[in-house]
């Protein structure tokens, strides 16, 4: 009963890391509200996986990327933040959910002002 039981255990424990394996490329959209109204982008990251450290980076596509720092996955949430060298330093939360990820971005302008956006992006395969 012992031996099954750590066959089960380890199984589970198996499948639940290799379901949070956020290694690969995530493309998808960027919402944002502009002073002219709603606005709509490309979203681009490339992420590696090292346990609950993440590494990669971001950008509106897969050509202009900015790296990512500080980025962790606690449980299915997935924070961090990318620097646009021309621009704010956005900071993300995201949630995990099979095959994507959803979540909001805050960044200051470089004239001061703040920006609240959506991201949302699945796993290209």
């Amino acid at each position: 009963m012992k031996a099954f039981l750590y066959t089960l255990l380890l199984a589970v424990v198996a499948m639940t890391a290799s379901a949070a394996d956020l290694t690969g490329k995530w493309s998808g959209t960027f919402n944002s509200e502009g002073p002219n109204g709603p606005n709509e982008s490309g979203a681009f990251m490339i992420l590696k996986q090292a346990g609950a450290q993440i590494t990669g980076s971001a950008g509106p596509n897969e050509g202009e990327q900015w790296p990512i720092k500080n980025a962790k996955l606690t449980g299915a949430t997935l924070t961090g933040e990318a620097t646009n060298p021309n621009g704010p330093t956005y900071k993300f939360t995201l949630t995990l959910a099979g095959d994507n990820l959803k979540g909001d971005v805050t960044a200051t302008t470089p004239d001061g002002r703040a920006l609240k956006a959506t991201l949302a992006v699945a796993r290209v395969k």
